[in-house]
C-alpha cells in the first residue's frame, strides 16, 4: 500500500450504489449530460464525481460498491407490497446503473450484487466483515436503514442535498434527531413505518412518540410486551397493528452475514489503467473528470503510484543572431522539426472565461526542436538583431523545412498579428507544416475531445508536458530583481518550457504518423484538415461585421418581452395565488403554483417534486392551454434569446466584428464547432432567429460597398443517405427533381404526391432525417408526439417502400462491428470498440453512433471540401471576396458589389462539385446586406 501501509488499520469505503446513483441523477440535470447518441449520463457522472470526493475526503485503503438486482428479494417474497407504489423510474435513468458499474470496473473498484438481497444487505455484511478484522468502515448511503450500522468503527455518510453535501451521521446525531441510539433506529422505523419501502406503521404515531415508548420500555420487544398498558388512541392503534410492527422490524433488519463473492482484500484501492479509463470516458464523453480520476488516485496512493521518469528535453540554444538560426537549420536539414510558438494571452473575460473580443494572443517566443537539440528565439527582446527576425521569417516560410506543430490555427493567428519589438513581419507565412499533432490525435481517436498538448503528452508519451525542474525554476525566484537576475531566469525558464513543448510536439508526431497511416487518414490530414486549419485561421481573423445598434435594440426588446411575459404570468394566476409574484425560474415555486394552486395534472415525479422541465411544461400546456403556462414558456424563450444576444454583444471586438473560434476536434463525426460565440446556435426557422441574423451585416471591402453571399446545401444528409444506401426510390426522387418529402409521403401513405398532407409530410420528414441520426421508434414517437405503435408502423411503411435504406442501416452496423469502425465517403473513420461490448448500454450507444457517423461525417467532409475549393477559387480568380463563416451546411462570404456575379458562380460550381454522388448536390445561393437577407 505504499505510504498507506504505515497506517494503524485499513479503512473500507463502501457505497450503496443504487441509492447514491439516484441521488446523483436528481442532483444533475439530465439534459446537460448526454452523449451525442442520446444516452443520458448525469447519474454516472454525478456518482463518479461523488466517489472521487469520498476517496479524497475519507482516504480509504479499500473501496467497494453494492448494487440492487432487478428481481424479487426475500422481503418482497414475505410482503408483496414491499416498495410497491414507487414512482416509475425516469426514462433518462435507463442504462445508467449498468454504465456506472462499467466505470467502477475501469477504476478497478469491485461491484457486488446478491440474488434475493438488496444493496444495503451487502453493505451491512461488508461492514461486519471489516469490523471483525479490526478495520474502520465508512458507509455512504441515501437509505436511513444504514443508521443501524453506526458503531465505534463504522460511520455512515448520509446525503442531505444531492451528492455534494454528505456529512457523517454519528451516534450522537442519530440520538439528537430521532431520540434513539443507532441500533434502535430500525425499531423506531418499525413503529413509525417507512414510506419509501411502503411499510405502513402505527397510524398517528410519529418519531417523537415512538422514541418515548422505546426509552420507557427499553426496546421494541419491551414496547410490544407492554402494549396493553399504553393508553389512549395511540395505544389502541398500536394494539391493532402489532403484526405490522413485527413485520416491519423483520424487513428493515439488515442482513450482516451474506456469503459474498469478493473478499475484502480484493477491494484494495489500486491505480486504474489510464488507457481503459480514457477509452470508456471517450464513449461517455466525459472530459473534465478524467484527469481528476488520476489526480485523486495518485494523491491517495502516494508512492504506490510513482510517476513515470520524465525524459529530459535538450537545452535550447538562445538565438542571438541570424547565424544561430542558419546554423541550427543546417545542422538538422532533412529532419522533422518540432515548432512551438509561446503565446501571451489572449486575456479572458472574467465572467465567462472566454477570450476578450478580437484578441488572438501575441507571440513572445518561438522554439524549434530536433531529436537532440533545440533553438529558442525571444520575440520580446527590444535589442535583438533585425536580421535574426528576418532569418526566422525565412525559416517559417521555407517549404522544404518539415515542421510539426500543435494547433496550427492558433499558431497562424498569433504570427499574423505583428506586435512587440521583435515581431515577425506582417507578411510572415508558415509553410512546410507536415503535421498538426492535435489534428492527428483527433483523426486517430475522434471520440477523444481533449487534444490539449499537455493531455496528449500525458496520454501518449506518459510524461507531463512541463518538466518538474523547469516548473520549480520558474517559481524559485525572489520578489526583487535589482540586477536583472530574475528577468534573465524567467527568460531562461520560458525558453526551456517552449523548447520542451516543441520537442514533445516532434515526439508526438513521430508516434502518431504510423497510426495515421495505419488508419488510412493521411490524405484527410494533409489534404483536408491541415489546409482547413489555415483557412479557418483566415476566417477567424476576418470575423463578421455586426450592427451594434441592432443588437442593442434586440437586447432591449427581448428583455421587455421577458418582463411582459412575467407580468402576464403573474396576472393570470393572481386570483388563485393571492397575488404571489412567483419566481418563474424557481422549480419549487412553479410546483406550488401548478400543482397546488392550479391543481394541474401531475407530471413526471422527481426527488424534489413534480417535474417542471421544458418537456413537462410543454405537455401541460398542450393539455390545459392555461395562460400561465403560455406566458411561462414565452418568458423562458425570451430569456434564452436575451442571453444569446448578450453573448453576441460581449464578443463584439473593437473593430466592430465578431470573431468566432472554430474547433476541428470537438465533434467525433468531423463537423466543425463554433465557440465564443457559438454562431451555430442561433435559431434558424424562427422570427427571433431572423432578427438576430439581421444584425450581422456586410462591411465595405477596400472602400467598396459589399454584400453578404450565403450558400447552403439542400437536404444534404438525405442525398448522402440515397447515395450510400443505393435505394432506387430515393435516387429517383432526387434525380427527378421531385419534392423529396412529398415523394416519400406518397410512397409511405399510398397516395398521390399532390395529396400528401402537410401533417403527413412533416411526419416523413422527421422520420427521414431521424433515420440518418439513428432514431428509434421510441424516439420518433416522442419527437412527433404519437404512440410508439404508430411510430413503428410509420417506420415499417417507410422500410417497405425503401428497402435499400433498411438494408443499408442494418449492414452499416454489421460492417462496423466486423471492422471496428465506420467510414465516410472521404474515408474518415470513427472507431467504435463498444460495438462488441458485453455492456448493453455501451453497445447501444456504439450502434447509434455507427448509424449516424457515416452520414453526418460525410456531410462534414463535403462542406469542408467545398470550403477549401471555394477558397482556392477566390485565389485563382484574384477576387477580394472572402469567406467569413461556416454554419452547419452554409457558407457566408463578404463580397464587393463588383464581384457578386463571379462569386455567386464560383460558389455554385465549387460547392456543387464537392462530392461525386449518385444524386446531384443542390446548392442554394442568396445575397443581401444582412445575413438574413442573404439566406433567402
Amino acid at each position: 500500500m505504499g505510504e498507506n501501509s504505515t497506517e494503524a488499520r485499513p479503512r473500507l469505503l463502501v457505497l450503496d450504489g443504487h441509492s447514491m446513483a439516484f441521488r446523483a441523477f436528481y442532483a444533475l440535470p439530465a439534459e446537460n449530460f448526454a452523449t451525442d447518441t442520446g444516452q443520458h449520463t448525469n447519474a454516472v457522472y454525478g456518482f463518479t464525481s461523488m466517489l472521487l470526493t469520498m476517496i479524497r475526503q475519507q482516504a480509504p485503503t479499500h473501496v467497494a460498491v453494492a448494487f440492487d438486482l432487478s428481481g424479487p428479494t426475500f422481503r418482497s417474497a414475505e410482503y408483496g407490497e414491499y416498495k410497491a407504489g414507487r414512482s416509475e423510474t425516469p426514462a433518462e435513468f435507463a442504462g445508467q446503473i449498468e454504465l456506472t458499474v462499467k466505470v467502477m470496473e475501469a477504476l478497478g473498484i469491485p461491484t457486488l450484487t446478491k440474488e434475493d438481497f438488496e444493496a444495503d444487505d451487502i453493505v451491512a455484511t461488508l461492514s461486519a466483515q471489516a469490523e471483525a478484522q479490526g478495520w474502520d468502515v465508512c458507509v455512504v448511503s441515501g437509505d436511513r436503514d444504514a443508521f443501524q450500522l453506526i458503531s465505534e468503527r463504522t460511520q455512515v455518510l448520509y446525503p442531505k442535498k444531492g451528492v455534494s453535501d454528505i456529512p457523517p451521521m454519528t451516534a450522537a446525531d442519530v440520538e439528537a434527531k430521532y431520540g434513539v441510539r443507532p441500533e434502535q433506529y430500525p425499531e423506531l422505523a418499525a413503529l413509525v413505518g417507512e414510506s419509501a419501502d411502503n411499510l405502513p406503521g402505527v397510524p398517528g404515531v410519529g418519531p417523537g412518540f415512538a422514541a418515548k415508548w422505546l426509552q420507557k420500555y427499553g426496546d421494541l420487544d419491551g414496547v410490544l410486551a407492554h402494549a396493553d398498558e399504553i393508553t389512549g388512541k395511540k395505544g389502541e392503534a398500536l394494539r391493532a397493528h402489532l403484526d405490522d410492527v413485527r413485520r416491519n422490524r423483520r424487513l428493515n433488519a439488515l442482513v450482516r452475514d451474506l456469503d459474498l463473492d469478493v473478499s475484502l482484500d480484493a477491494m484494495e484501492l489500486t491505480m486504474p489503467e489510464r488507457e481503459v479509463v480514457e477509452e470508456l470516458f471517450d464513449a461517455l464523453q466525459f472530459q473534465r473528470i478524467r484527469e481528476r480520476v488520476f489526480e485523486v488516485f495518485a494523491e491517495r496512493l502516494g508512492s504506490a503510484a510513482p510517476a513515470a521518469p520524465v525524459v529530459e528535453a535538450p537545452a535550447p540554444v538562445l538565438a542571438a543572431t541570424a547565424d544561430d538560426v542558419h546554423a541550427f537549420v543546417s545542422a538538422h536539414a532533412g529532419t522533422l522539426l518540432g515548432l512551438h510558438v509561446e503565446i501571451d494571452g489572449p486575456d479572458l473575460l472574467p465572467k465567462r472565461k472566454v477570450p476578450v473580443p478580437g484578441t488572438f494572443g501575441t507571440p513572445v517566443g518561438l522554439a524549434l526542436a530536433a531529436e537532440d537539440a533545440a533553438l529558442y528565439v525571444d520575440l520580446t527582446d527590444a535589442d535583438a538583431d533585425p536580421s535574426l527576425v528576418a532569418a526566422l521569417g525565412d525559416l517559417l516560410a521555407e517549404d522544404g523545412a518539415a515542421k510539426a506543430v500543435h494547433d496550427l490555427k492558433r499558431t497562424l493567428k498569433a504570427i499574423a498579428v505583428p506586435t512587440g519589438p521583435t515581431a515577425l513581419p506582417a507578411a510572415s507565412a508558415l509553410h512546410g507544416v507536415v503535421d498538426d499533432v492535435a489534428l492527428s490525435a483527433y483523426l486517430i481517436q475522434p471520440d477523444r475531445r481533449d487534444t490539449d498538448l499537455a493531455t496528449l503528452s500525458q496520454a501518449h508519451l506518459q510524461e507531463p508536458l512541463e518538466a518538474p525542474e523547469s516548473a520549480a525554476a520558474a517559481g524559485e525566484q525572489g520578489a526583487f530583481d535589482l540586477d536583472g537576475a530574475q528577468e534573465e531566469a524567467e527568460r531562461t525558464a520560458r525558453a526551456a518550457r517552449a523548447a520542451r513543448s516543441a520537442w514533445v510536439v516532434r515526439r508526438l508526431s513521430q508516434a502518431f504518423t504510423p497510426q495515421v497511416l495505419e488508419r488510412g487518414a493521411q490524405r484527410l490530414l494533409q489534404e483536408m484538415e491541415i489546409p482547413l486549419a489555415r483557412l479557418l485561421a483566415r476566417m477567424e481573423l476576418a470575423g463578421i461585421a455586426v450592427d451594434g445598434d441592432a443588437l442593442s435594440a434586440l437586447l432591449a426588446d427581448f428583455t421587455d418581452r421577458a418582463e411582459a411575459a412575467k407580468e402576464s404570468a403573474w396576472a393570470s394566476v393572481a386570483e388563485e395565488t393571492g397575488g404571489m409574484k412567483v419566481n418563474l425560474g424557481s422549480p419549487k415555486q412553479l410546483q406550488e403554483v401548478l400543482f397546488e394552486h392550479l391543481d394541474m395534472p401531475k407530471t413526471r415525479k422527481t426527488k424534489t417534486g413534480w417535474s417542471t422541465d421544458v418537456d413537462s411544461l410543454q405537455d401541460l400546456l398542450e393539455q390545459t392551454q392555461h395562460p400561465f403556462l403560455e406566458n411561462l414558456m414565452a418568458h423562458r424563450d425570451a430569456t434564452k434569446l436575451r442571453q444569446t444576444v448578450e453573448g453576441l454583444r460581449e464578443t463584439v471586438a473593437p473593430d466592430g466584428r465578431i470573431h468566432t473560434t472554430y474547433s476541428q476536434t470537438v465533434a467525433a463525426t468531423g463537423r466543425l464547432s463554433s465557440l465564443h460565440p457559438n454562431l451555430q446556435n442561433i435559431p434558424v426557422r424562427t422570427e427571433a432567429g431572423r432578427r438576430i441574423r439581421e444584425a450581422f451585416v456586410a462591411a465595405p471591402v477596400d472602400g467598396e460597398p459589399a454584400e453578404l453571399l450565403s450558400a447552403d446545401y439542400s437536404q444534404i444528409e438525405m442525398r448522402i443517405m440515397a447515395h450510400l444506401s443505393e435505394d432506387v426510390g430515393l435516387i429517383e426522387a432526387f434525380n427527378s427533381g421531385e419534392d423529396l418529402h412529398s415523394f416519400v409521403g406518397s410512397q409511405v401513405f399510398g397516395v398521390d404526391p399532390d395529396d400528401v398532407t402537410s401533417e403527413q409530410r412533416s411526419k416523413v420528414k422527421a422520420m427521414s432525417y431521424g433515420l440518418a441520426y439513428g432514431l428509434s421508434s421510441f424516439g420518433l414517437s416522442k419527437q412527433l408526439k404519437i404512440s410508439v405503435d404508430e411510430a413503428r408502423g410509420l417506420m415499417k411503411g417507410y422500410f417497405d417502400r425503401f428497402g435499400g435504406v433498411r438494408d443499408y442501416l442494418r449492414n452499416v452496423v454489421a460492417q462496423a462491428r466486423r471492422d471496428g469502425f465506420t467510414s465516410t465517403i472521404e474515408g474518415r473513420r470513427r472507431y467504435l470498440p463498444d460495438l462488441t461490448s458485453d455492456n448493453r448500454q455501451l453497445r447501444d450507444m456504439a450502434e447509434r453512433a455507427a448509424l449516424n457517423a457515416p452520414i453526418q461525417g460525410s456531410a462534414a467532409d463535403i462542406i469542408k471540401r467545398a470550403m477549401l475549393d471555394v477558397q482556392a477559387g477566390l485565389v485563382e480568380q484574384g477576387l477580394r471576396s472572402r469567406l467569413l463563416l461556416q454554419v452547419h451546411d452554409e457558407l457566408i462570404l463578404e463580397v464587393p458589389a463588383s464581384e457578386l456575379d463571379a462569386a455567386t458562380a464560383l460558389l455554385q460550381e465549387r460547392m456543387g462539385r464537392a462530392a461525386d454522388l449518385s444524386v446531384p448536390l443542390d446548392v442554394h445561393v442568396g445575397h443581401g446586406g444582412t445575413w438574413h437577407a442573404a439566406a433567402h
